[in-house]
């Protein structure tokens, strides 16, 4: 057992010879262990850069709802800061006790409503006589009527309303039939 012992010993004490095979061996480990380090050195670039891009998206999607709603509000403000003065007009008209005034009064908030509209580029649609088209008219009867030819608008239900070629609101009318 002890001269086993020894054995072991001098194969351990002794020099291993290298081979060439060994040397380019070591060569070709430290060459792929350099290309295994710049490897993971770009992946982690490229992790930082995906971060960041995701964090930079993240932010772009939170500014853009932000705008959206801003937006939104300061739209919606428009419209109601140019309504208020009609509405004040429907105030001052509901304290005058005289019919006619009051009368006088509702069409001129009607005319000053009308003006506000306008402004906006808002138009009204459908008016007795024109062409029926269902793009911005809703057709709720037909009827016949002399004078009037086919597929007219006899009479208007509901006034319509457009910005453009949009419809906000489409006109609820009669329709002549042959």
């Amino acid at each position: 057992m002890a001269k086993k012992k020894e054995t072991e010993e001098k194969i351990k004490e002794t020099p291993v010879e290298e081979t060439a095979e060994d040397r380019e061996a070591e060569i070709r480990l430290k060459e792929l262990t350099e290309k295994l380090e710049a490897s993971e050195q770009a992946l982690a670039e490229e992790k930082d850069r995906y971060l960041r891009l995701l964090a930079e998206y993240d932010n772009f999607k939170k500014r853009t709802v932000t705008e959206k709603e801003d937006l939104y509000f300061a739209a919606k403000s428009d419209v109601i800061r140019r309504l208020l003065p009609v509405f004040d007009n429907f105030d001052r008209a509901a304290a005058v006790s005289d019919p006619e005034q009051f009368k006088a009064g509702v069409d001129m908030i009607i005319s000053q409503f009308f003006q506000i509209l306008e402004g906006m580029e808002v138009r009204q649609i459908a008016a007795e006589g024109d062409e029926f088209d269902p793009v911005f008219h809703e057709a709720v009867f037909r009827e016949e009527k002399e004078g009037i030819p086919e597929n007219h608008i006899t009479e208007v239900l509901q006034k319509g309303y457009a910005i453009g070629d949009k419809v906000i609101r489409h006109a609820m009318v009669k329709v002549s039939a042959s």
